[in-house]
């Protein structure tokens, strides 16, 4: 029986984890740049006492 190719699975593995890490930054880098739709800067944020009530 042939032994397992240990490094060979490891380099696998840093391949496809450093893959995944460079297209989270490339959509990341695509949200930076793309203007929101609405046209605002920044979303507003909920006020306090409205999140109690979408709770009920």
């Amino acid at each position: 029986m042939a032994k397992p190719n240990y490094r060979f699975d490891k380099r696998q593995r840093e391949m496809k984890k450093a893959q995944q890490l460079e297209e989270k930054r490339l959509k990341k880098l695509a949200r930076a740049t793309q203007p929101p739709a609405d046209g605002s800067e920044t979303p507003s944020p909920q006020a306090p006492g409205d999140a109690e009530e979408s709770r009920s």
